[in-house]
């Protein structure tokens, strides 16, 4: 018995080997038993926040360790930060102040993100020997620092009050279904639903368990069957592949990539609902994009629009002349590289999208183009086809460890193509293209037909719905490899 209670607690203690997370078997576990106690805390607000905020401390040290008192201290910082700036009166005081929690925010993400990238930069400037760091990454920590950051900005603007009540705060930055990898949810998105009703309606109900679903289809079936099947192995050798394989590959990683974080978005906003909170959609079929603008109106929402109102716009926008502007877009993005991790690889996959955008905007001017023309279906294609091109060439830098890896795969496009073996490829990897073009499909189907779907989803009755429930974890079991497959943007 003693044994059997030690290894229950191993099992729920951190191991960084094992985090707990969406698409695991003990985070469901744990999520049903923490869901049957919810439902019983919806009239007393304050035991329902003190024990959601347990549960999220616990999911987060299941996820960083004792890197949780990181994310608690933060929580406590800013609400007496938040406090003091609303009651001073003094405006340079209270710019120093919001200054204050900046450089917390980016002196922390400097340290634990990017300190042995620094410290190698000028090691090699100065052509001397550094050894790395062992210094471990506190998953989400970009994103419980951009919602930090935000939220002291709102109030220094006058955008929001400032928490009266603490555990409001707490349970804002530690809320765990958007805790590890987004949505950037900020607190006037936030913080005015947590003393509403929290009953969920049929329809809400059903949108959440559909978002919960799609998103271990998109992350177990999708991303994880043709990462493992396909792109890791060309992109660890470009060389051993044709110039069609390589591109299939930029190709594949692009669908992956969205299919892992959008993945994880879904089932984070589809348990808020589950809960009673309603987050804003994270991304918006962004493959369907007709331009590299239109892709970051649809890709990955929470961050772009963040990027936009704290860095963007204080650095001027638009409002200080074309050259400033196509500038300031170029410091954005690059930043917004810089954000994904210490990599001059995130940099120069910023740069190019801002180079992206920039020559976009300038392509519109010179051919009096307006956001409100309507292509012919033709043109219409062709700027699908051209915009997802340059965004999967874009992503190679992401995906690459080195220049020297992505130099390999564009070798092998431009001088070892070889279109004749596209029936072998097809032979030889039938599941992966097939599951390839089925996400494609899945992803140009109109919003009514998902809408649609959610509504006759609701009006089953309880053992339908649990049927339908246990067919997805059926498939999602037999599609999952017996590793654990992070989601991609943990690391961020």
């Amino acid at each position: 018995m003693t044994e059997i209670l030690n290894n229950i607690l191993s099992y729920l203690a951190f191991d960084p080997a094992r985090p707990m997370l969406f698409n695991t078997a003990l985070f469901f576990i744990l999520f049903t038993i923490f869901f049957a106690i919810y439902k019983t805390l919806l009239n007393r607000l304050t035991l329902r926040l003190i024990f959601t905020i347990l549960f999220s401390l616990y999911f987060y040290y299941k996820s960083s360790g004792m890197c949780v008192i990181i994310l608690l201290g933060v929580s406590i910082f800013d609400y007496v930060l938040g406090q003091t700036i609303y009651n001073l009166k003094n405006t340079s005081a209270k710019k120093a102040l919001v200054g204050v929690n900046v450089f917390v925010n980016l002196g922390m993400l400097t340290y634990f993100k990017y300190f042995n990238m620094l410290c190698e930069t000028f090691a090699n400037i100065m052509n001397v020997n550094f050894e790395r760091l062992d210094i471990i990454l506190p998953a989400g920590i970009s994103f419980f620092c951009f919602r930090s950051i935000s939220y002291i900005v709102d109030i220094y603007r006058g955008t929001i009050k400032p928490c009266s009540n603490p555990l409001h705060y707490i349970f804002f930055l530690t809320f765990f279904p958007p805790l590890l990898a987004g949505p950037v949810v900020r607190a006037k998105t936030l913080l005015p639903q947590i003393a509403r009703n929290h009953r969920p309606t049929q329809i809400q109900t059903a949108t959440a368990m559909f978002f919960i679903m799609c998103g271990l289809v998109k992350k177990v079936v999708i991303a994880d069957y043709i990462s493992g099947g396909f792109i890791d192995r060309v992109f660890d050798d470009p060389t051993l592949y044709t110039g069609l394989e390589n591109v299939i590959a930029a190709y594949g990683f692009t669908i992956q990539l969205y299919c892992d974080f959008s993945g994880y978005s879904d089932m984070a906003i589809g348990i808020a609902l589950l809960l009673g909170y309603k987050f804003d959609a994270n991304f918006n079929a962004p493959l369907v994009s007709q331009s590299p603008t239109e892709f970051w109106h649809r890709w990955h929402i929470s961050l772009s629009t963040w990027l936009r109102d704290y860095l963007y716009i204080p650095l001027g926008g638009s409002r200080k002349g074309t050259l400033r502007a196509h500038l300031n877009l170029m410091i954005t993005m690059t930043l917004g590289g810089l954000w994904h991790g210490a990599s001059w690889m995130y940099i120069i996959w910023g740069a190019w999208n801002g180079i992206l955008l920039v020559a976009h905007k300038i392509w519109c001017k010179l051919l009096h183009i307006s956001k409100n023309d309507k292509p012919g279906i033709l043109r219409h294609i062709m700027n699908v086809i051209f915009t997802f091109t340059f965004m999967a060439f874009g992503f190679m830098f992401f995906r690459s460890e080195s220049m020297e890896n992505v130099g390999e795969m564009l070798q092998q496009i431009f001088t070892s193509f070889h279109p004749e073996v596209a029936s072998q490829l097809i032979t030889g990897y039938t599941s992966v293209l097939s599951i390839m073009a089925i996400a494609l499909v899945l992803h140009f189907t109109p919003q009514k037909l998902s809408n649609a779907i959610i509504y006759h989803y609701s009006q089953f009755g309880t053992v339908t719905k649990a049927v339908i429930l246990a067919l997805i974890i059926f498939i999602v079991i037999q599609v999952s490899s017996s590793d654990l497959v992070p989601f991609i943007y943990l690391q961020y």
